[in-house]
Formats: C-alpha cells, sequence, structure tokens
C-alpha cells in the first residue's frame, strides 16, 4: 500500500505542469492533496474523476484558499469533511477517510502567518485535532495523519533552525505540541526511517531556495504507534516539482 501528500499550491496550476501524469506513473493506492485553492465544480472532468479512484474535496468558504482532497483506490466506509468546529471547518482543512483498517486524517494545517499573527489560532487547531486523534487512537483505531503541518520540529529538519527561532514554523510552542503529539502515540514516519539530515519538503519560491536545498520538512505521514510496524519505507519525492512543496508518502504492508 502506497500513500501520497501533496500541498500543491493550487491543484489547477499544477495541473498545467504534469499533475496527471505524474499522478498516473506514481499510481498510489491513496493521494491526499493539501492548498488546493478550488471548489470541486470549478474543476475540470480530469481532476474530478481520475480512472481508478474515488474524489473527495473539501474547499474553504473563502475562494481560491486552502482546501484537501483525497483520492483513494479503495473507498472509504465513510468519510467526514472538517473536524466538527465552525471556526476551523470554514478553512476547508480537514477530510477524515475511515478505510476500516484504518482512519486517514488529510490536513492542511493552519500556517502562523505574517508577524506570527495566526500562531494562536493554528495552536488552537492543533489541540482541536489532538483531541480528535486521541478519541479515535483510544478506540483501538490505527491512525494515520498527513499533509502540510506547517511546522519544522527539531532543527534537523530545517535548514537554517538559528535564523528562525522567532518565526513561525519553528517557534517553541509549535515544537512542543509535535513533541506532545509524539509522545502520546504517534510516530514522525520519515524520521523514524531517516536519521539524516538535508532533506526537505518545502522550500521558498521568492529566493530561489530549492536550488540551494535550504528548505523546512514540514509535510508529514504520522501514524499511531500501533500501525507503525506495517510501515515499511518513508519517502520524499524532492524531485518532483510543480509546487513550493514536493510529495511525501510511506509504503505499508
Amino acid at each position: 500500500m502506497r500513500l501520497i501528500s501533496w500541498n500543491v499550491n493550487g491543484i489547477r496550476a499544477v495541473q498545467k505542469k504534469g499533475f496527471l501524469d505524474w499522478f498516473k506513473t506514481e499510481n498510489p493506492d491513496i493521494l491526499c492533496l493539501q492548498e488546493i485553492k478550488a471548489e470541486r465544480e470549478q474543476l475540470d472532468e480530469e481532476l474530478r474523476n481520475v480512472p481508478g479512484y474515488h474524489s473527495f474535496w473539501c474547499s474553504a468558504q473563502k475562494k481560491g484558499y486552502s482546501g484537501v482532497a483525497v483520492y483513494a483506490k479503495e473507498k472509504p466506509c465513510s468519510v467526514e469533511y472538517g473536524l466538527g468546529n465552525k471556526e476551523f471547518d470554514s478553512e476547508g482543512r480537514t477530510i477524515i477517510a475511515d478505510f476500516d483498517r484504518f482512519v486517514l486524517f488529510n490536513i492542511y494545517f493552519p500556517n502562523g502567518g505574517a508577524g506570527n499573527k495566526r500562531v494562536p489560532f493554528k495552536m488552537a487547531f492543533y489541540d482541536f485535532f489532538f483531541k480528535k486523534a486521541e478519541e479515535l487512537r483510544k478506540k483501538g483505531r490505527h491512525i494515520i495523519v498527513c499533509g502540510d503541518v506547517n511546522t519544522a520540529h527539531e532543527e534537523i529538519d530545517l535548514a537554517r533552525p538559528k535564523e528562525n527561532q522567532k518565526n513561525t514554523g519553528f517557534l517553541p510552542d509549535e515544537r512542543a505540541w509535535v513533541t506532545k503529539f509524539i509522545q502520546a502515540g504517534y510516530a514522525d514516519t520519515f524520521r523514524q526511517l531517516n536519521k539524516e539530515g538535508g532533506h526537505y519538503s518545502w522550500w521558498d519560491y521568492k529566493t530561489g531556495a530549492r536550488a540551494r536545498n535550504v528548505g523546512w520538512r514540514i509535510d508529514y505521514f504520522f501514524v499511531s504507534q500501533a500501525f507503525l510496524p506495517y510501515v515499511k519505507k518513508a519517502f520524499i519525492l524532492k524531485n518532483v516539482m510543480g509546487s513550493d512543496h514536493c510529495p511525501v508518502g510511506i509504503e505499508a504492508n
């Protein structure tokens, strides 16, 4: 089973850059997208109905903002759109798909914003999500969480940690939340299987950071510890272009 997550920074934009060809070649069992910046009705048939896949869409009330999507070969038992909180769900950030064997959260977590103004909103979102995930995990469900978490956890997860200690995405409170989440019973799959630095999933467009690999690892696959033994591989597809993020993924038995 191969699962991939990608913040596409606009699905219609990435479509023009060969997204569907990449998708068909990659052929994942599940593909989760973040920041699609569109409503389903705005997309053409090629995107809405990829052969061999069921697709699910959750858009923000604000046009051209946020939004997530899931393509899956196997139809989920059930799908929830949002976390059950109007303030958070109006931004179209979450799809929860129950595949019986596991519950999948595809989430575009909030950015802390210019001047860190949205950090309180981001932290509240983190906490609300955490409670939802824990309710399911404590019922014995396997949990998979993927998406753009918008936080680099440790110094190894970004190229310039010292310069970014006061910037959202690497603030102590943000990093502490990721630590808390892991300590509660979840695993960062990539870091479990890859201990070396220099692996990132986002690079700033404006500074041409990708060519110099001055990046951040802010896109993750977390799994509940009970599911971790099934995860055989965790990867970052750093050479896939089309967005300021690249895809990340896991393979599991």
